[in-house]
């Protein structure tokens, strides 16, 4: 029984680990099903911004057999996500607060929300003002005689990366928080980098977005701007010092074990 004592503790973490994960499989996979009788408008509305940026009389077009069947699934099981991501959190939430310093749960539950919610911001940023015109630019260099027909996958596979683009960009001023509440930087070196900042905010977003001025400035815009919001934010930001964690918090109590 000694022998086996030991390894208790971590027994029941992996059972817990394995019902936090269940629950949150079971969340997304009762929205999906809860969406896909509507995969088909869900998909329309994703193609919205392309569809209404091309030529009179085009459409999108589907090169695999099977893609006008998946690409409308994969779109709701998109959607699925984001809708169960609250609930998904939460889960990771319930799982890791036991083990957390009380100034740890004030810290990381306010980060999580913000962060759900910039996220949702920058898709959002993306979908209604940058791609009406990233499309419409390209409907416009498409050279005369050219049909603009776009392969249903890969349009899907472009917005979904432009999604993750733009909602990871909203948040910057989440992460220059965190590193400042970490004490790793400070609000007078977040202001020394600022010029770096500015620079590699454009270099990102040549990169990511296509070769057109504007677009590019949709995304290095709000980069530097997100930059310039955590530094005034990291201004109220006290770090957390050993003394405070070790004198003024309780550890979680060790677990029983036999």
């Amino acid at each position: 029984m000694s022998e086996t004592q030991p390894t208790q503790p971590l027994i029941e973490h992996l059972l817990e680990l394995r019902r936090r994960l269940m629950w949150i499989l079971g969340g997304l996979v009762v929205c999906f099903l809860a969406l896909m009788p509507f995969a088909q408008q869900l998909y329309s509305f994703t193609a919205a911004p392309l569809m209404s940026s091309l030529p009179k009389d085009t459409s999108m077009i589907a090169t695999d057999v099977i893609a006008p069947f998946f690409v409308p699934v994969k779109v709701t099981l998109m959607a699925a996500f984001l809708i169960s991501l609250p609930h998904t959190l939460y889960q990771v939430w319930a799982f890791v607060a036991p083990a957390l310093y009380r100034h740890e749960k004030r810290l990381v539950f306010p980060l999580v929300v913000s962060s759900f919610l910039l996220f949702f911001v920058g898709m959002a940023f993306a979908y209604f003002l940058v791609f009406p015109i990233i499309f419409k630019f390209l409907a416009g260099v498409t050279p005369t005689g050219v049909n603009m027909a776009t392969d249903i996958d890969k349009y899907l596979s472009f917005i979904l990366g432009m999604f993750v683009a733009f909602g990871t960009t909203f948040e910057v001023p989440v992460v220059v928080i965190l590193l400042a509440r970490m004490g790793v930087v400070t609000a007078e070196q977040l202001k020394v980098a600022r010029p770096y900042v500015i620079v590699g905010a454009f270099i990102v977003a040549a990169v990511i977005t296509p070769p057109d001025v504007l677009s590019q400035l949709l995304l290095a815009v709000p980069l530097v701007l997100l930059y310039e919001a955590g530094i005034w934010f990291s201004r109220f930001i006290k770090p957390v010092e050993r003394e405070d964690e070790t004198e003024n918090d309780t550890p979680p109590p060790p677990a029983k074990v036999g």
